[in-house]
């Protein structure tokens, strides 16, 4: 990612990555030591994207968005709200309602009352380009995010997919996410497409 966008030209594809990682907490340059709780055997990685600290794991959907903002006339409040909206319609496809905060970055949904976090976000933007991007639980192990303060907020409830709706597979909410960003992006295209690995 860092790669692409030192190297990247103003003629060069504009990219989307969508992916896995292994049990890791990332810690964002805004990212303070109190937040992390009992990180145990999970490594922590300093990153150079916005925000706190956050856990990705396998089977929460992780989607980089490597794009020349600068040539899409378009900014981070955007690109945020893109992402957002993204995960928001998926989730009402699967018939969920959700909604992201103006105070706090991501999109959240109400169980049992209780507000509970799905979906983060994390930007950066270096030579009028972003990466880094969107991490959405879908069916995973959320018993870490309880080692740390998720996003830097005390006591917040990560959900997933798998919890609000069951009859949703990871394959079918990762295709309607692509789908919602491809669109919110004005429909370019995509040139090669992998699925998660």
């Amino acid at each position: 990612m860092q790669e692409y966008t030192n190297v990247r030209t103003p003629d060069d594809a504009d990219q989307i990555w969508m992916l896995e990682h292994p049990p890791v907490f990332t810690q964002g340059l805004a990212g303070k030591e109190e937040h992390l709780l009992a990180p145990g055997g999970i490594p922590v990685v300093q990153v150079d994207r916005g925000g706190q600290v956050t856990f990705h794991g396998p089977g929460q959907l992780v989607v980089y968005l490597l794009l020349d903002v600068k040539r899409l006339g378009t900014g981070v409040r955007q690109l945020v709200t893109l992402m957002e909206t993204a995960v928001v319609e998926s989730l009402k496809q699967a018939g969920v309602n959700a909604y992201p905060k103006p105070d706090a970055p991501g999109v959240y949904v109400r169980i049992e009352g209780e507000e509970c976090k799905i979906a983060s976000l994390g930007l950066r933007i270096r030579r009028g380009c972003s990466f880094h991007g969107l991490a959405f639980n879908l069916d995973m192990d959320t018993s870490p995010f309880l080692r740390i303060n998720p996003c830097g907020y005390q006591g917040l409830r990560m959900t997933q997919l798998k919890e609000v709706a069951p009859q949703v597979t990871p394959e079918q909410a990762t295709q309607w996410v692509l789908n919602h960003l491809i669109e919110g992006l004005g429909n370019p295209t995509i040139t090669e497409q992998k699925g998660l690995d």
